[in-house]
């Protein structure tokens, strides 16, 4: 079930107990991830979209133009993102991300995650939905809930970024939140609250053979350029 939160600074109030801030730019603003490739964090893929689109695309039909890495998601209301991406220049509006990564549970039970975003955005946990927080609109937060076993576990979040309507009001915004079982508050969610022990003999659930390498969402999909190569 999904509930409707009305008041973004109830997120952030619940979210005080964070671990990870969010990344930086030289310039002090928050951004999507770096280059520097996180072995246990998100890979979020760059996907350039139509102006007007109002929801999340199919990212089937699109090629990726860059990766970025991140371990948590916490990008705060900003006017504006004006950094663009590393090697994609001239668009910081009409564009979407696809995340995807791995997380441990060491303390199975039911889990309480917050999603909230400007514009659209879709939380997936092992490959069910758990927030559908889709479509064009202002800063929103969505909750849902997961129980989870204990070991290795996929997760995947899906954002699209409309546009800017002036220079004054936020437009630009993602954070993932999570509360445990026993919990009472939310924390931003880290992919760094969630490793595995380090030594296998230490896993309580799974086996570290689960820490293949994440399944590149991309692979084994013909390029649209190779299509349209033998298209013409």
């Amino acid at each position: 079930m999904r509930i409707a939160i009305a008041v973004s600074a109830l997120f952030l109030a619940v979210c005080r107990a964070q671990t990870s801030p969010p990344p930086e730019s030289d310039t002090g603003l928050a951004v999507f991830g770096t280059t520097v490739v996180r072995p246990f964090g998100l890979r979020g893929d760059i996907y350039l979209i139509h102006p007007g689109t109002d929801h999340l695309p199919n990212f089937d039909k699109l090629e990726p133009v860059g990766a970025i890495y991140i371990s948590a998601l916490n990008v705060p209301p900003q006017n504006t993102f004006t950094l663009a991406f590393p090697g994609v220049e001239h668009r910081t509006e009409w564009f979407a991300l696809d995340y995807n990564g791995r997380f441990y549970v060491n303390n199975p039970g039911k889990y309480s995650f917050a999603l909230i975003s400007d514009d659209g955005s879709k939380l997936y946990i092992d490959g069910k939905t758990v927030i559908d927080n889709d479509g064009l609109h202002a800063s929103l937060a969505l909750t849902g809930t997961a129980t989870l076993s204990g070991g290795i576990h996929q997760l995947r979040v899906s954002y699209f970024q409309g546009p800017c309507l002036n220079t004054v009001d936020p437009c630009v915004r993602l954070q993932l939140g999570v509360k445990g079982p026993g919990a009472a508050d939310f924390k931003f969610f880290s992919t760094d609250d969630f490793r595995p022990p380090a030594n296998p003999a230490d896993w309580k659930y799974g086996d570290p053979s689960q820490l293949g390498d994440l399944a590149d969402p991309n692979a084994g999909r013909r390029k649209l350029k190779d299509v349209i190569k033998k298209k013409e």
